[in-house]
């Protein structure tokens, strides 16, 4: 083979060359196909190669590619984000575009702080969030992050954020059940809050369903219901972490509004420009704008590429794609009947713990036995096998981490494009089962659960 130039994720792997795509499947340069299950990294969530954003892409490009933000403004920037304010709830009016989840995380952190310091209160500098989470990669957005193994390597460059449990049902850190657990979870925010004192809590920050973390975590209703009121009775900004969870992942275009609650700032990425494009926002709500426009009137962010006219032509296509094929209408009946097809295999493999999710972001949690919840040993790479198993039969699927200390559990995410129809949607539930025989398969040869051939 010859000798790559390129930072893989594992360097010494070999990956399949791709070669294109077109709607959910993937094709290398072998021929092979592949259903992508996963839409890449929850991202591609109208599939590949749509014509119509294709289009966008040549026609913006004939115009303007790059312009540089405090230099000028484009028509393209203008009207995406005149057509999310349209598209998301309450006064969330204000968008701040940026090239990945990470940086729109960092920019939202940045927002909230400013927003007090606008407000003439310098004290409130830290944002607070959970364990089991994650944020992003960049320092800043790290330091919000709860994902263990993330942090692990930088942990002294990093500021602790992570304070309280996530809403994991599953693996209940009370032992409790969600209503009777009287959402101990969500009021432990409250402890946090007055053992570090609300003078110097800028904002909270929470992914609405936990992607990478924790493999499709979902809150129980009344839980954000509780966290908001938290945040507004201690005078603290709500950040929703909507990167993996918006652009209609669930059915809606924001999670947060299947549980009726709004945050002060949202950010938006991977499904914004469905792979098409890089790009990513911040959205402030007029209430965050409003000293910010009558003290220094410019936020204290932004990148090179920031609001560039192509990624924004692309990202106002793939709305509008989302709109004019009323694609968000069919993902939680989609959704439901995949994550009814996943509960009950729960039957056949005994591997399979926890199914859970909205809409078309779900998760699988495997464990080695089901009674106890008693995770596979790490030294068995269960979710690294079941990767390497779907990939082998034709399936992407996503790993995740799981468990309550982050580090000792296994799960993956499936989540298909949205545009997914019904026979693919049988293929996708069919590739599954035969990935799941295969990992039952190699566990029985080896006569030990957690040993492969």
């Amino acid at each position: 083979m010859k000798r790559s130039h390129l930072i893989k994720p594992i360097l010494d792997q070999v990956y399949p060359v791709i070669d294109y795509g077109k709607g959910v499947y993937l094709f290398d340069k072998e021929g092979k196909k592949y259903l992508d299950g996963a839409s890449g990294a929850v991202t591609a969530n109208i599939g590949h190669g749509v014509p119509e954003i294709i289009e966008a892409m040549n026609e913006q490009a004939k115009k303007i590619s790059f312009v540089y933000r405090s230099q000028f403004t484009s028509e393209a920037a203008e009207q995406l984000a005149k057509k999310i304010a349209a598209l998301l709830p309450g006064q969330l009016n204000w968008c701040f575009f940026v090239n990945s989840g990470s940086e729109a995380t960092e920019t939202a952190m940045k927002m909230a702080i400013q927003y007090w310091q606008e407000k003439g209160i310098h004290t409130k500098t830290k944002v607070l969030s959970r364990w089991v989470s994650y944020h992003g990669i960049t320092m800043g957005a790290l330091s919000m992050s709860g994902h263990t193994s993330r942090r692990a390597r930088f942990v002294p460059l990093l500021e602790d954020f992570p304070v309280i449990h996530p809403p994991y049902c599953y693996r209940c850190p009370y032992n409790l059940e969600a209503p009777s657990c009287s959402f101990l979870c969500a009021k432990e925010l409250e402890t946090v809050i007055q053992r570090i004192g609300p003078e110097h809590i800028a904002a909270f920050i929470a992914e609405p369903i936990i992607g990478a973390a924790g493999g499709a975590i979902s809150p129980p209703e009344g839980y954000f219901q509780i966290i908001r009121q938290i945040c507004d009775k201690y005078e603290i900004l709500f950040i929703a972490d909507e990167v993996m969870t918006g652009s209609g992942r669930t059915g809606r275009m924001l999670a947060c509004e299947h549980w009726g609650v709004l945050p002060d700032i949202v950010t938006l990425g991977k499904g914004l420009g469905a792979g098409y494009a890089p790009i990513a926002v911040a959205v402030a709500s007029d209430k965050v704008m409003e000293p910010i426009l009558n003290g220094s009137k410019s936020i204290m962010s932004g990148h090179t590429l920031s609001a560039n006219p192509q990624s924004c032509a692309i990202s106002l296509a793939v709305l509008e794609y989302l709109e004019k094929h009323k694609i968000m209408r069919q993902v939680e009946e989609k959704g439901n009947y995949l994550k009814q097809q996943l509960e009950e295999m729960k039957d056949s493999y005994s591997f399979i713990g926890d199914v859970r999710g909205k809409g078309l972001l779900l998760g699988i949690e495997f464990v080695e036995d089901q009674h106890t919840k008693k995770p596979f040993p790490r030294k068995a790479f269960v979710t690294q096998r079941m990767v390497e198993l779907a990939k082998e039969i034709g399936l992407i699927v996503y790993p995740s981490g799981s468990g309550i200390d982050g580090v000792n559990g296994d799960s993956i995410i499936i989540s298909p494009p949205l545009t997914i129809n019904e026979q693919e949607l049988m293929e996708l539930i069919q590739l599954i089962r035969d990935t799941f025989s295969a990992f039952s398969k190699s566990m029985n040869l080896s006569g030990k659960a957690g040993d492969y051939e």
